[in-house]
């Protein structure tokens, strides 16, 4: 009788206990987003539309279709004629009509996109069908996730547990319906997390998202559901309904660094020719103390964008020439012994 209580009260003990799930001993590689696809908070292919007073933190694109096919955003085409502002978004807008070389960037982004998705979907599983799909009050460590069908968060959270260097990867061949939230515990970080969805991804009103989506069809956001720390990266639309999304940065610029950079680069800025900012990508083959300045033709500073040690991987700074006169500047990297300049125009 005493062993019967003493396993009663065991079994008892483990149903009160949240479900914890290690797919295995390994730690997949985060999937990469390219050179671009990372860069952008949201990115579509026909169609984003918002209702309702939407707020977003991070660039948007749209390509093939232009940004007339961004409905709700009151967007103003900047004077360059390479990017479109709006009252709801804290960054720039993109579409596929925009100034050279703004379209070529697109194209890019959206074949990193769908690379990434396919790469996403490749990775061998080391779980399938998990809770049936349910992953209400569960925790999930490092892994790659499968289902066969739709998968959903029905109520309370999914918790990925796991240091900051752990990655997920949830392959879903169905839909993907977030009733609940997404969490994370032990420095787990939302950058490594990859939902990879062929279906659509639902975000009802009042959940919680975060991490990479990576949807083959469309998103949706209902009233009042966020995204925070993460990326809706859509093959098909993505359509707000006064939401909150925001970046978790530059994620292009994170995954190159999964493989850091073997030799030093200065890329040349875009846009080019600008007004009145603009942003410059560097490459650093090792850590070490870096200057990034700006000149006038007459060899004078009129800018100083980098003055200290930063980490080997690859880099990205915004200039604001707001300042500044129109005209031709160069800028110089100094890394070490490398050296390397460019020169970029502003036209006003």
């Amino acid at each position: 009788m005493k062993k019967m209580i003493t396993s009663l009260i065991v079994v008892s003990i483990a149903l009160m206990l949240p479900a914890t799930t290690s797919a295995s001993a390994s730690n997949p590689a985060p999937v990469s987003l390219g050179r671009y696809a990372g860069r952008f908070v949201i990115l579509a292919k026909t169609a984003i539309t918002s209702t309702g007073a939407t707020h977003i933190t991070g660039d948007v694109g749209i390509s093939p279709n232009t940004a007339s096919s961004m409905t709700g955003f009151g967007l103003i085409k900047d004077p360059s004629g390479t990017f479109w502002t709006s009252s709801l978004v804290t960054g720039r807008v993109y579409g596929a009509s925009d100034v050279v070389p703004t379209p070529a960037m697109l194209t890019q982004a959206i074949g990193e996109m769908q690379t990434a998705y396919t790469n996403a979907a490749g990775r061998p599983a080391d779980s399938t069908e998990l809770y049936a799909g349910d992953l209400k009050d569960r925790t999930l460590t490092h892994g790659v996730y499968k289902w066969s069908g739709n998968v959903q968060v029905s109520s309370g959270s999914v918790t990925f547990s796991g240091k900051s260097t752990d990655v997920w990867i949830l392959q879903i061949a169905g839909n993907f319906d977030l009733i609940g939230a997404v969490a994370f515990s032990g420095g787990a970080q939302a950058k490594n997390l990859f939902w990879q969805v062929a279906g659509q991804v639902t975000l009802e009103s009042g959940a919680v998202m975060q991490g990479v989506i990576l949807c083959k069809t469309q998103i949706v956001m209902i009233t009042g559901a966020s995204l925070n720390l993460g990326l809706a990266l859509a093959q098909t639309q993505v359509t707000l309904q006064a939401n909150t999304i925001v970046s978790p940065g530059n994620l292009s610029a994170v995954n190159d660094n999964s493989t850091l950079p073997q030799k030093f680069a200065l890329e040349q800025n875009y846009p080019n020719p600008f007004n009145p900012s603009t942003t410059i990508n560097f490459s650093l083959g090792k850590s070490g103390q870096v200057t990034l300045s700006v000149y006038d033709l007459l060899g004078r500073q009129v800018a100083e964008l980098v003055n200290g040690k930063m980490e080997a991987g690859v880099h990205e700074v915004n200039l604001d020439a707001s300042e500044l006169a129109s005209g031709v500047y160069v800028y110089r990297l100094t890394a070490g012994g490398f050296v390397q300049s460019r020169k970029m125009v502003l036209l006003k």
